[in-house]
């Protein structure tokens, strides 16, 4: 079943009433000219069972000790958004899986020879698929094709960094609205779209991770002692060029502005849901997050010895 990804952008109650999130709009119920039918119809309920991200973007909305238990129960992404209405916290369960410190030992155990050779699995992918963005776009020079077919173990020639060079160098070259791209995260537009569909990739591979009984501090590659969620920074790699697509197909319809509009973060919120290939199968790229983080648990416990990931499509 795919899972929901609920945004509020407005003064909210949210609580938890059997087994539901319960939503009250305070701007209604203080209405005195309003009628108590009308405030009836207004409020809405959600199965938690159904929701897999909460985005929560305004500085009143008020949420219930119950309903974040509810929710971090059912393995829930709780997002927080800063003045500027960009995902600046994220909240996850400490316990995400019945077995998970078999799991955590396992993946303390891992050798750095097998932590490289998942590296480098995860850059060729994600060099492959930025190689196919190119082509659907019909931008591919051979370039990316080369980069992706020699890494080697670790990434020791840093084709990651020459890839993204080149990538970024020429992705949005054929959109008027976008003048000598330079990807930066506090960069001109439209860094900022790029940024609020990672933030989300970000969100839905650390559910999957927490969910498959793994630390998510702890990466394969990416180990800043700062960062929290170093092993989701290291899976979704190969994923980016999916929100690269939305954000690039978004401009190509709607143009480019200094503000993320509701429209366009509706469209951005469609992420997780979005089509992606894997193992030869179609799926809601949430549930293709899940499947990485399963593969990520059987190459730790010697089961396998690939990671799975998604071939854009």
């Amino acid at each position: 079943m795919i899972k929901r990804t609920l945004y509020f952008g407005s003064p909210s109650y949210l609580s938890l009433t059997n087994a539901q999130l319960t939503l009250r709009l305070p701007e209604v119920e203080k209405n005195e000219t309003l009628p108590d039918h009308y405030k009836k119809e207004v409020s809405a309920s959600i199965p938690v069972e159904d929701i897999g991200i909460v985005v929560l973007d305004h500085k009143q909305i008020t949420i219930t000790q119950a309903l974040m238990e509810a929710l971090l129960e059912n393995n829930t992404a709780l997002i927080t958004c800063d003045a500027t209405h960009h995902p600046t916290g994220l909240m996850l369960p400490l316990c995400g899986n019945t077995i998970q410190n078999e799991r955590f030992r396992s993946q303390l155990d891992a050798t750095e020879p097998l932590k490289k050779q998942l590296w480098a699995q995860t850059i060729s992918q994600k060099i492959k698929n930025q190689a196919a963005m190119f082509d659907y776009k019909q931008l591919d020079d051979g370039f990316l094709s080369v980069q992706y077919r020699n890494v080697k173990s670790g990434d020791p020639d840093n084709r990651e960094a020459t890839a993204a060079a080149h990538y970024w160098g020429n992705i949005f070259k054929q959109l008027p609205a976008v003048n000598e791209f330079k990807r930066f995260r506090e960069g001109l537009p439209p860094n900022n779209y790029l940024n609020y569909g990672y933030a989300l990739l970000r969100a839905t591979m650390a559910r999957s991770i927490v969910g498959a009984g793994l630390l998510p501090t702890l990466g394969i590659f990416h180990h800043n002692r700062y960062n929290a969620y170093c092993l989701a920074d290291d899976l979704m790699e190969p994923y980016r060029p999916y929100v690269d697509k939305v954000v690039y197909e978004l401009i190509e319809e709607k143009g480019i502005t200094e503000e993320l509009s509701k429209e366009i973060k509706a469209l951005l919120l469609k992420i997780p849901a979005m089509d992606v290939l894997i193992d030869g199968e179609k799926s809601p790229l949430m549930n293709a997050t899940q499947r990485t983080a399963v593969s990520l648990v059987k190459c730790f416990s010697g089961e396998q010895r690939r990671l799975l990931y998604p071939e854009f499509m």
